[in-house]
């Protein structure tokens, strides 16, 4: 099965402590208990955790025995959580060289995760904007940013959301031969670049409709989600949206906020007894708010409809 059948979800963070991992670990607990064959990726290299957070304390095989040509395919480093139909690629456990990937080994994790066949494939990357971050994104049109309401969280995730979208467009315009177009629209107007989407559209607009509107349309596929996780009850509540309006304000970028995910004590009880939050606590508010996550995230599917079946 290639990767345009699997559904691949980068998930990222602007900087570390905004709990990407406990998101990505949670939303791969409630796919696979809804019935998904779901395989968790920890490429977080420098600092792998999230075989902690999927119950899976000493993993018998990690990422690095694939980079390090120990294992012939990135499939025979997968290994069994206790959760039925959730599986884990762990992230390098002994080897800190790993942490900084050469080009030729970034491709080759890509090209193995693009030969692997699962329902969902969640992929915890590192956080900030180090080219190993983005480039994982480029492997699906999928993204989903995790910050906290922190000011500081706040920063560094829209830095990361506009580098990895910076990214895609570039890729966009080489992909779709419209890199001539573009150049063009730039000698017109030298603020009409990469950096500025919004204007060069507008140029590529005058210069040639057709491919203008074509050029939109690939823009718009790119479908990234905001989550906003340790949420407390004096945080102002529709930050998440102000967030994704200040984006499409400056990025000409839509991006949906799915959600706000309380704050709670517990989620450190769970990373310590190595165990999924949401086996521990299913019947708190952070458990609701990560369900209510899940259920955005699945459009036209029923996701998570009751505690009773992600906890049974």
């Amino acid at each position: 099965m290639e990767s345009s059948v699997s559904q691949i979800w980068p998930i990222g963070g602007g900087k570390g402590g905004t709990g990407k991992s406990f998101i990505t670990g949670s939303l791969g607990f409630m796919l696979a208990k809804q019935g998904y064959k779901t395989l968790l990726i920890d490429v977080d290299l420098g600092a792998a955790n999230l075989h902690t957070i999927a119950g899976v304390p000493n993993p018998s095989k990690c990422i690095s025995d694939f980079i390090n040509k120990e294992v012939a395919t990135l499939g025979e480093t997968v290994v069994p959580t206790p959760v039925p139909n959730l599986f884990l690629i762990s992230g390098a456990m002994n080897n800190l060289d790993i942490a900084n990937l050469a080009h030729e080994q970034k491709m080759k994790v890509l090209r193995g995760v693009a030969k692997l066949s699962y329902d969902y494939i969640l992929l915890d990357l590192g956080a900030g904007t180090s080219f190993n971050t983005i480039d994982f994104f480029m492997i699906s049109d999928e993204g989903i940013f995790v910050t906290t309401p922190e000011p500081t969280s706040i920063e560094n995730i829209y830095r990361l959301i506009r580098s990895v979208y910076f990214r895609k467009v570039r890729q966009v315009l080489k992909t779709y031969a419209f890199k001539a177009l573009a150049d063009e629209a730039e000698r017109r107007n030298p603020r009409a670049t990469v950096s500025n989407p919004a204007l060069l559209l507008q140029i590529v607009g005058e210069l040639d409709p057709e491919k203008s509107v074509l050029l939109r349309q690939v823009l718009e596929s790119f479908r990234f989600k905001l989550v906003l996780n340790q949420f407390r009850k004096q945080d102002n509540y529709n930050i998440g949206t102000l967030i994704c309006k200040i984006i499409e304000k400056h990025l000409a970028l839509r991006i949906r906020h799915i959600g706000n995910i309380s704050f709670d004590d517990r989620v450190h009880n769970a990373v310590c007894k190595k165990r999924p939050f949401l086996e521990l606590y299913p019947y708190t508010q952070t458990a609701l708010d990560l369900m209510e996550c899940c259920r955005m995230l699945l459009p036209g599917k029923e996701a998570c409809p009751s505690f009773q079946k992600v906890v049974e």
